[in-house]
């Protein structure tokens, strides 16, 4: 059984690839720095945020 705290983190993860494949496919510029920041944003600091406040709420 997968526990919560992966869920979160794989769908955040596929969410940010498939943003990601997005972003690449406009036509759009952008700074450099733009897929970089969408990868640990949302592969990492998104889902850690989502699990702490899930933490939280399961305490309280």
């Amino acid at each position: 059984m997968v526990s919560r705290e992966n869920a979160v983190i794989g769908t955040c993860i596929a969410l940010t690839v498939a943003v990601a494949l997005l972003v690449e496919s406009l036509s759009v510029s952008y700074p450099e720095w733009v897929p970089l920041a969408l990868v640990i944003g949302g592969g990492v600091v998104v889902p850690l945020a989502i699990n702490e406040a899930l933490d939280k709420r399961e305490t309280v």
